[in-house]
Parts: structure tokens; C-alpha cells; sequence
């Protein structure tokens, strides 16, 4: 069993030292611990401070782009790399890593493919009170539009199966957390979450800048996120939301022209007309969408398949599961 643990870098020369310290030599059950840093456009020692450390995998990217590119690309480079379970862990050490061995148990025994580490938010000194406002609140959010009960959604501290890491995909470029969260939910994808502990802050967040920002490229993926997976679902409520305003003005209009006023308020008879039919529209959108989502799941099985065997033609051999599934 291949464990690597994987870091998203971006001039990380002063925190990674102390990151890959508390980083484990072994885990029982696992056989092979590797460590796997993805440098995202680095102007500092970052890459020299790696090797140094004795970091066995660098990925590079000339320039930065972003948490979501690195994520994605250190999966793919540790598949290539025969990883049997992916951590993912943040480079300024907010995480413990001892706890790395809670995040790989649940896998280890076969109960779960992907593993959040849920912090302790309200116990965490540095959050501000607005901060720990709206992690609960983002988490309460992603919870309902993944249909999952993962108490920490915004955690960069997660485990995946070698099967679950093959499936992701993150479309957006500013994080991965809440996306990769709502497509294992709504893909039926086996997902808890663990108590992890934090140590104290080394920097300042450079995903949160600002209370404003983060809000709203937040919402903004997770708008889009549930938009993907759920389409029918979130344009029925959208269209049964437009349509009854719509129904509320029509019948406002009915009652005032029932008692001879309706001559005056013409213009709630022309906006009910456009209500209801702006809610007919959004509700036959839902279901274009719906069908547009059916392919796009065919096109992930596709891709999965796809990179099974690309994978394993890196590794020359095929998981046992793999090959069973494909029997």
C-alpha cells in the first residue's frame, strides 16, 4: 500500500521546512510513504528548499495558477506515481501531521474513499469571529447542495483512494474544497470526515484575502458546483420561485379587477405574464440541463475508464478492483 502526501507550494522556502518535520515516516497499514510537493509558480527557494528536505517528487509550473491547478495537478502526479492514497496537506503547517494516520484509517479499512479533516473552527485562535461565521455557514451550504454531513467544508487537510482521486474533476480555478466535496456527494461517492487538530498560525491565508472575496468566489462555486451535479433540481426551485411571484401578481391583478380596479394596475397583469413565462422557461431550462448533465456523466465514466488504463500502463499493472469492475 502507497501512501504519498501532497503539497501545493507557492513560496513556501520559510514554512515547508517545518511542514515536512511533522510530516510521518510510517502509518500501520502502509507500506510506502512518499512526499510530493506541486510548486505553483514560486520566486523564492522553494524548489531548492524541497530537495533539500529530501522531497522525492517535484511538479513545476512556471507561473502561478492557482490552488485548484496545483491540486489537480499533484493528483495526476501522484497516480502516475502508483499511489494507492493521496493526502493532501497545506505547505504553511496549519495542519498536524500526525494526523495524517486518522485521515488514511477509514480508507485503509475499506469503509470510505474520500476523508475531509474537520478542524476545530470555533476552538481555532487566529479565525476571527466573521471567519468562523461564515466557515460554518459555507459548510452548512455545501452540506445541503452535497447531500453529505462534512462539518468542515473549506479543509485543504483530506485523504482520497486511489478510485476516488481518479474521479475528480475541479472546473473552477480559485480552490478545489467545496467543488470536490459536492461532486463525491452527488456522485454517490463514499465521503466523511475525521476531527483533526491545528497548530498555530505561521502566515497570513493567501486563499483569504478578504471577508468580501472569499463570500463571493465562494458562492460562486458552489452556485456553479450544485448548478453541474443537481441541474434539475436547482432550476426547479429557481423556476418555481419566478413562477410563483409570477401567480402572486396575477391574482393580486384578479382580486382588483374582480372589485372594478383593474384598469389601474395593467402594468402587474403584464409583469405576471412575464414572471410566469420567465418560471415556465427556467423550469424547461432544468430539464435541457438535466439531459446535458446525463451526458456529461457518461463522459466521466468514459474519462475514468480513459485514465485507468493510462495510469496503468505507468505503473504496468491493473488494480485488482479495476480489473474486477471491468469484468
Amino acid at each position: 500500500m502507497k501512501l504519498i502526501i501532497q503539497i501545493p507550494c507557492y513560496n513556501e522556502e520559510n514554512t515547508l521546512p517545518q511542514t515536512f518535520k511533522d510530516l510521518p515516516t510510517s502509518i500501520e497499514g502502509i507500506d510506502e510513504i512518499e512526499y510530493l510537493i506541486i510548486n505553483d509558480g514560486s520566486t523564492d527557494n522553494t524548489v531548492s528548499v524541497a530537495n533539500e528536505l529530501g522531497i522525492h517528487h517535484v511538479v513545476c509550473f512556471k507561473q502561478n495558477k492557482g490552488l485548484a491547478a496545483g491540486f489537480m495537478a499533484g493528483i495526476d502526479a501522484c497516480l502516475r506515481l502508483g499511489a494507492d492514497i493521496i493526502v493532501n496537506t497545506d505547505a504553511d503547517n496549519q495542519y498536524v501531521g500526525e494526523d495524517i494516520a486518522k485521515l488514511v484509517k477509514p480508507i485503509l479499512e475499506g469503509q470510505y474513499d474520500v476523508v475531509v479533516g474537520s478542524r476545530p473552527i470555533d476552538e481555532t485562535e487566529h479565525f476571527s469571529k466573521n471567519k468562523k461565521l461564515f466557515q460554518h455557514l459555507g459548510s452548512w451550504v455545501v452540506r445541503k447542495a452535497s447531500n453529505t454531513q462534512i462539518p468542515d467544508a473549506p479543509s485543504g487537510f483530506r485523504a482520497y483512494s486511489r478510485k476516488a482521486a481518479m474521479k475528480l474533476n475541479v472546473m473552477n480555478e480559485y480552490t478545489y474544497t467545496l467543488e470536490t466535496i459536492i461532486q463525491a456527494g452527488q456522485n454517490k461517492i463514499a465521503i466523511t470526515a475525521t476531527p483533526i487538530r491545528t497548530n498555530k498560525q505561521t502566515r497570513k491565508s493567501r486563499l483569504f484575502k478578504s471577508m468580501q472575496g472569499y463570500i463571493k468566489r465562494s458562492s460562486i462555486t458552489i452556485v456553479r458546483a450544485y448548478m453541474m451535479y443537481s441541474p434539475l433540481q436547482f432550476f426547479c426551485i429557481l423556476g418555481s420561485f419566478i413562477f410563483t411571484v409570477g401567480l402572486i401578481v396575477a391574482i393580486r391583478f384578479l382580486v382588483l379587477y374582480s372589485q372594478g380596479n383593474g384598469r389601474g394596475h395593467v402594468q402587474s397583469l403584464i409583469l405576471s405574464a412575464v414572471l410566469l413565462l420567465l418560471g415556465f422557461q427556467t423550469f424547461f431550462m432544468g430539464l435541457q440541463a438535466d439531459l446535458i448533465a446525463a451526458n456529461r456523466k457518461l463522459l466521466e465514466d468514459i474519462q475514468y475508464r480513459v485514465r485507468k488504463l493510462d495510469y496503468a500502463s505507468d505503473n504496468k499493472e491493473l488494480n485488482i478492483e479495476d480489473k474486477n469492475e471491468e469484468q
